[in-house]
């Protein structure tokens, strides 16, 4: 075999259409071997000789894209100095685009022994391990271009591949729950209806379902324990891992983008999948654990802000390549349109604090690929003041923890909810604007994969994990839920009117919000888990989306649909800039773009702000007074509306205020069984007196 000297540039394996490249980082090593690996089970070692900033490397002529192989770093095994070198473990490169085969626990993926953790394992891992493939990188995207979607245009569906796709009737089994079922017409025509511009998958990035679960007979189904930060997850491709599953990727993200679907993908750079200092061997820890890892004091063990057992050393500027890299390959090579960051504040921790200037945060502000992107972080993680919503970057938006908890707390009828439910419905300017941001940069949402599903947050109290096998002490214990009266599966209209009802508040409230709304997937459809809110390992009939049977109408998503469409048609409901509270000038408007009043129709005052029991409110939303102006710096005007928010449990009667407005004709009503009829529903004039339902939602337009 041939081998040339090569580059250290670009890490990972290359192919040019003649060869490929390799080169893996370790300052650790004393040797490296590059490991071929054969279907016979041999492999062929290569050492890698070349070395520049410690960077091995090597180009060999004829190794074609299909190909397996893997790394032996020969260097230290000293624990008690964060040394964990072992080359009888074949280790995965940190930069395949393609990952082949899966882990199956044996004893030789660890570096110790079971029940001697300090005696060091040279079992050979490599039969028990997964394997890199070398890729073709080329690729016919034809005309394909990033949608670009705008933010204030943006409706944003968080999805999982397999649990949206898994039991759909009109799609083919051998393409459920994979990459190609996402670039189905049926998927996307019901995206498309919905009116959803973004779909926000779920980690597809390389992961693994760590032995205590397989022991379990459960998977990590979620997928946030990534291995391998550049290769589409084997699991989800239909025909094959030797490299097809990222010319599946790509199809579908091709296929989303030609309807006008943007990709944004859920990705872990927090940890990775090897744990604790009782995890596995099986990439990182063994290429250079220092290097890559948070150790702590005793070097022996990890700093764990992310409850997984390690965290990513964010001040190694190796760590910081490897996901600056890696993002904009997601970019550049698969077409991606924006990243979901899995507990960001971990990202923020260089030292120990969560630091809003760190180093990764400057990488992202100056790349010209990766800022260009939607940017959206969880803004928490467990460790020490980890809970960072509103305090970002003004480049990146948020999920807007604070917002879901109080539309929560609303509609279950919490006291002392109403002040912050006017910030939240407003943007939620006292957490973005003092640094610049918008409402835009709030992701809003009521429900996500993390926690009850809509239909699960009115029909339960409490959480029922019993399936996950931890005796219910897993998940969320505090889910500002409310079951209408029964706990889950109940036969009594009442309650599910009631239900049926508190779920149109939830997607209404939303909708009408202003910020960028985001949907979990299978609401629309009220999909249930059984109370189960942390459904991780639940890769069953539990989790997937059940879909209406070909033919049949789902209220629910009608309703969801409509709501969008709203919103869509009307961009008073989606401002890119805050509500002043008063006149804007020049719209020749002497009305207030935005006005609060009581049920009785009398503008809000502190006291009624502050009330206790105060739980309802209208809102008058001013279409003529409209600051921001349109793409070609145009007047944007809009038509007007009230909302009427009643969350007590007995019916209210609201008083249309006068003075904003004559005639109004009812356009939604939660409470009503045509909760959105077509043409409109009842005119009323200013002083009329409207009877809402017990916890109910009212939207009255009056024309421009």
């Amino acid at each position: 075999m041939q081998v040339w000297p090569g580059h250290a540039y670009p890490l990972g394996a290359t192919y040019d259409g003649a060869g490929t490249n390799f080169a893996v980082f370790s300052e650790a090593a004393d040797r490296v071997e590059l490991c071929l690996l054969h279907e016979d089970g041999s492999e062929t070692a290569v050492e890698l000789r070349e070395s520049d900033a410690f960077v091995r490397h090597a180009y060999l002529p004829g190794v074609m894209p299909g190909q397996r192989y893997g790394y032996r770093v020969h260097g230290p095994y000293e624990p008690e100095r964060g040394h964990r070198c072992n080359s009888a473990k074949l280790l995965l490169d940190p930069y395949a685009k393609a990952v082949s085969g899966r882990i199956d626990w044996d004893e030789a993926v660890y570096g110790y022994h079971f029940g001697a953790p300090d005696r060091r394992n040279d079992l050979d891992s490599a039969p028990h391990t997964v394997s890199a493939v070398v890729v073709n990188p080329y690729f016919d995207w034809g005309h394909d271009r990033l949608p670009r979607t705008d933010y204030h245009h943006t409706v944003i569906y968080e999805a999982h591949v397999k649990g949206l796709t898994m039991l759909h009737p009109k799609l083919p089994r051998e393409l459920r729950g994979t990459y190609a079922a996402l670039a189905h017409p049926a998927v996307i025509d019901h995206l498309t209806g919905l009116g959803v511009t973004a779909l926000e998958l779920m980690p597809v990035h390389q992961f693994v379902t760590d032995n205590r679960l397989a022991d379990s007979g459960l998977t990590n189904y979620w997928g946030y324990n990534t291995l391998g930060y550049f290769a589409p997850h084997n699991a989800y491709a239909s025909w094959g891992d030797r490299g097809q599953q990222v010319l599946e990727f790509k199809q579908a993200v091709r296929a989303l983008h030609e309807a006008g679907i943007e990709v944004i993908l859920d990705v872990v750079y927090n940890h990775t999948a090897e744990g604790s200092h009782l995890g596995p061997t099986l990439s990182f820890r063994g290429l250079d654990n220092a290097s890559y890892y948070r150790l702590a004091d005793d070097p022996r063990y990890y700093m764990d802000t992310t409850g997984t057992g390690n965290s990513l050393l964010m001040r190694s500027p190796h760590v910081l390549q490897l996901i600056m890299d890696s993002l904009r390959y997601w970019v550049t090579e698969m077409h991606v349109d924006g990243f979901r960051f899995d507990l960001a504040a971990t990202l923020a921790r260089q030292f120990h604090e969560v630091d809003r200037l760190s180093s990764f945060f400057d990488l992202v502000q100056q790349d010209p690929v990766v800022s260009q992107v939607k940017l959206i972080a969880e803004p928490w993680d467990v460790g020490e003041g980890g809970y960072q919503v509103g305090n970002f970057p003004p480049l990146w938006t948020e999920w807007n923890g604070r917002y879901r908890d109080t539309v929560r707390d609303l509609w279950r009828g919490e006291p002392r909810t109403l002040a912050e439910f006017g910030s939240r419905l407003t943007g939620s300017s006292d957490l973005y604007q003092d640094d610049g941001r918008r409402p835009l940069a709030s992701i809003n949402f009521v429900t996500c994969h993390d926690g009850f599903t809509l239909h699960d947050l009115v029909a339960y109290d409490g959480k029922h994990n019993e399936a996950n096998g931890e005796h219910n002490r897993d998940g969320e214990s505090h889910n500002r839920s409310w079951n209408c009266g029964a706990e889950g599966a109940t036969d009594d209209p009442a309650v599910l009117r009631l239900r049926r009802r508190q779920m149109r508040n939830f997607i209404a409230t939303l909708m009408l919000s202003q910020g960028v709304p985001m949907l979990s997937h299978g609401d629309e459809f009220a999909r249930t888990q059984h109370g189960n809110n942390n459904a991780y390992c639940q890769d069953s009939e539990l989790s997937w989306v059940h879909w209406p049977a070909p033919g049949e109408e789902d209220e629910m998503c009608a309703f969801v649909r409509a709501m969008v469409r709203l919103r869509r048609d009307h961009p008073v409901f989606r401002r890119r800039r805050f509500f002043h509270g008063r006149p804007v000038e020049g719209t020749h408007d002497e009305l207030s773009d935005i006005a609060w009043f009581t049920p009785q129709g009398d503008a809000m005052v502190q006291r009624d702000w502050q009330e206790a029991q105060a739980k309802s409110l209208t809102v008058f939303l001013n279409g003529s007074a409209i600051s921001e102006p349109g793409p070609r710096g145009e007047r944007v005007t809009d038509d007007s509306f009230l909302l009427m928010f009643h969350a007590r449990h007995a019916p209210q009667e609201f008083v249309v205020p006068v003075d904003h407005g004559r005639q109004w004709q009812v356009i939604v009503d939660t409470a009503d069984e045509d909760p959105v009829p077509e043409g409109g529903g009842a005119k009323v004039i200013a002083g009329d007196r409207l009877t809402l339902t017990d916890r109910s939602l009212v939207v009255l337009q009056r024309p421009g």
